[in-house]
Order: C-alpha cells, then structure tokens, then sequence
C-alpha cells in the first residue's frame, strides 16, 4: 500500500464550512457551527485503517497451536465507506481458516477486518484485502472469507432499494481447492443449510 499523508483536520473543517455553503446552507447556523469540526473527527476515524498496519494490529498474537481444523470466526461487523459515494456500507463478515501450526488471538481478526474496512473501499477489494491478510499472516493452509452487507449508496439514492445485500466472498488455499473445505466453511457460518 503506498504512503498515505497524515489527515489534515484544518483543511476538512475548511472544506465542510465550504461544501456546506455549497449546498445552500449557513455553516453559521447554531446546528452547524460544530459540524466542520464533528466531519473531520468522523472521517479521521472512519479512515483510520490508512494509518495502521497489519504487524500492529496483530500485535504478536499468533498462537502455536498443533491443529488442522477449520477455525472460524461468524458476524464479524462491518462498517465502511465506498469510495464512489463515500456513503456507509455495512454488514457481516465470516472468516475461516485452516492452520497449519500457528492461529490467531480470535479478536485479531474482527481488528483485521476494521483495519481494512476504515478505508475508502469497494467491497470486492475490502473481502480479497482480508483473505489475503490473514493467509499471508499465519500462512494457513486455506482461507475463506465472506461479506454480506447493505450499501447506502443504493439504499438512499440511485435505484433506491432497501432490501438488498451484496454477498462477496474470497477463498484461498484448500478452500479454493477443496470442494468439501469450501461446503464446510459455508455450512458452519449458515450460507447452506
């Protein structure tokens, strides 16, 4: 991932007082007059995943342990922002793995997940981004992971429609290899019954 520039808080409370002019409205406004400064606060937090990596959020805590049985980890939450809209988009998401003698601490992976998910993302790219992660952090065996989640960007605008959810998913390894590995993994987060 390329270098990211520190937020700059000044410059998005400049631009929020701007944008909020630009929509017709009076950043001096008593419900507004703390707005430029709750924005830049906001999106310093929910673009927070840019200025963290993988080693700090792992922390050292993989775990020795002799198994070769699927781990999994279900409803991990997820909120992020797509970069087409920056508008919200949220959901679930399930990650298994197959070790091969190192796991995780088990709330590594929901840290994982929010790591990527504080980005402007795509929701294909946020699955793939984890999948990998987690692959290339323990070197298991086989990953799968995936996202169910509802975008705003549809819910709100656009075609306006508020029951729908994009299911995305990313497997690795033996799940990719296996079809059994991969019924498994999707019969134990609830995706067939």
């Amino acid at each position: 991932m390329p270098a990211v520039m520190p937020i700059d808080t000044h410059r998005i409370e400049r631009l929020t007082r701007e944008l909020l002019e630009a929509l017709g409205e009076d950043p001096q406004r008593e419900g507004l007059l703390k707005t430029p400064d709750r924005v830049a606060k906001a999106l310093a937090f929910l673009t927070s995943g840019y200025r963290t990596d993988i080693a700090t959020v792992i922390n050292d805590a993989i775990f020795t342990q002799t198994t070769n049985s699927m781990v999994i980890v279900k409803n991990i939450e997820v909120y992020s922002l797509c970069e087409h809209h920056m508008l919200p988009f949220f959901g679930r998401c399930h990650i298994g793995y197959i070790p091969t003698g190192r796991v995780f601490g088990v709330s590594k992976l929901a840290r994982l997940v929010d790591m990527y998910a504080r980005r402007l993302q795509l929701q294909e790219r946020l699955t793939e981004q984890i999948s990998h992660a987690v692959q290339e952090s323990i070197d298991a065996r086989g990953v799968g992971v995936m996202i169910e989640a509802q975008h705003l960007c549809m819910m709100m605008r656009g075609v306006e429609k508020q029951n729908s959810t994009m299911v995305t998913s990313s497997v690795l390894g033996t799940f990719r290899e296996s079809q059994a590995t991969r019924d498994e993994f999707l019969a134990l987060i609830g995706a067939r019954g």
